[in-house]
């Protein structure tokens, strides 16, 4: 057995190109890992070019690991004989026709499974154990895998904004198990810690205040879902995401071309503000700040999407806000972080692990006239609408809606308050408007 094994892993792409099993050629290499696909060209001496940038790698391993690190930085290797494919089919089938050939001795394997090689019996073991350690977040039937869902597409317009007024009971990962087309996609599920899966979040984030105020006014505004997005920077070596600015979406559900209109104008603000995209948020008016299942996998697909073609790692950031969620302590808005973990390859049918992230605060000495304007333009957008909330009307028995909008916002509002008369005119216009 140690005579195979060792033969097993003397087979190389070159070797098996020397024997025409494969041919080179442009694009002929492809991996398919969690709703992300990369395709390769074989060089005539067994090297590997990744299309989308151009590098080479010496051997199907170092690719796959290099490509899936990229959709999953927990991921330590990348089983390349098993993930590779070559027009279509596992380059492992290739491996264990040449050794047949070779009258070397191989058990013919079942449809999919295939002899290891290359340290791989190792990984296929750590992907097991990694398996099991998350069994607790998911436990599913391993038996009954249905074929694994696309990447979403794209949505013209941002995730949803409903109108929802009955609360939504939460459940727990472990009680999801596999995709189910019959599954509520409002379904919210609770957030798991790193901590509780023996794991480290994989960056740091750090949030500056003026974010969370202009999100939270944002939030409070109407009773449908808001969404937005956060522009920051990352920082590879400090491996540190900073988000520093906010930018509310003034679009409307299924109307495709003011949503269009808006994100060409949220890109060029980045752009000129020399900052990146860094994420995204959106409300819950009336439930939790917990993501539900569509969330999960609209952050999934932004979580790759974000990805391009940068070289690593890149982190895509997701706020929720609650506003008005009867279950809040008090008036203060709930603000929660989250980030999806892709599930075990084994298990790629299931719903991506949403995950608690920890954010340092940065609290920011002014507000700046950006983010005023950005209040007025808000006021402007939502007047008169049948959704926007009435601030004038009483929201408990010693607060009005505007009394609860302040409260929420005082605990992230700047320290220094030279703009108090300009805030004031923004209430007086929603007190007005409403």
């Amino acid at each position: 057995a140690l005579g195979g094994a060792l033969t097993r892993r003397a087979v190389t792409l070159r070797v098996l190109l020397k024997d025409a099993l494969l041919e080179p050629g442009a694009g002929v290499l492809s991996i398919y890992y969690l709703g992300k696909k990369f395709i390769g060209d074989l060089q005539p001496d067994g090297r590997i070019v990744w299309q989308e940038t151009g590098q080479v790698f010496n051997s199907p391993s170092a690719w796959a690991t290099h490509c899936k690190k990229l959709v999953n930085p927990a991921k330590k290797s990348g089983c390349g004989w098993a993930s590779v494919k070559y027009k279509g089919q596992k380059l492992d089938k290739y491996k264990a026709a040449w050794l047949r050939r070779h009258q070397l001795h191989v058990p013919v394997a079942p449809a999919d499974e295939s002899p290891a090689s290359e340290g791989e019996e190792e990984e296929l073991l750590m992907e097991e154990e990694e398996e099991e350690v998350l069994a607790g977040v998911s436990a599913e039937d391993k038996n009954r895998r249905p074929p694994g869902k696309g990447p979403l597409e794209p949505e013209a317009t941002p995730p949803g904004k409903r109108v929802e007024n009955k609360p939504r009971a939460p459940v727990r990962y472990c009680m999801l198990g596999s995709r189910d087309s019959a599954r509520n996609p409002h379904t919210l599920v609770e957030v798991t810690s790193f901590a509780a899966i023996n794991k480290f979040q994989p960056f740091n984030v750090a949030i500056s205040s003026n974010v969370l105020f202009l999100l939270d006014f944002h939030s409070h505004l109407t009773r449908s879902e808001v969404v937005g997005y956060l522009g920051g920077r990352w920082d590879i070596t400090s491996q540190m995401l900073t988000v520093l600015r906010a930018f509310p979406c003034r679009s409307r559900l299924g109307d495709a071309d003011t949503a269009a209109a808006t994100e060409e104008e949220i890109y060029q603000s980045l752009f000129l503000r020399g900052l990146s995209l860094v994420g995204w948020y959106h409300s819950h008016p009336h439930s939790p700040a917990l993501p539900s299942l569509q969330d999960i996998d609209a952050q999934m697909d932004y979580q790759l999407r974000l990805q391009g073609s940068s070289n690593g790692f890149q982190p895509c950031l997701a706020l929720l806000c609650s506003p008005y969620y009867s279950g809040n302590p008090g008036p203060e808005s709930k603000i929660s972080p989250f980030w999806v973990m892709p599930p075990p390859e084994q298990r790629s049918s299931d719903y991506g692990i949403p995950m608690e992230v920890e954010m340092a605060y940065v609290q920011d000495g002014f507000l700046t006239n950006d983010i005023l304007h950005e209040m007025m333009l808000l006021v402007e957008f939502y007047k008169g609408a049948p959704d926007l909330v009435r601030f004038q009307e009483p929201w408990s028995q010693e607060h009005s809606y505007l009394d609860k909008l302040k409260i929420s916002l005082a605990s992230r509002t700047p320290k220094d308050q030279g703009l108090c008369h300009v805030l004031e005119q923004v209430y007086s216009l929603l007190k007005q408007g409403s």
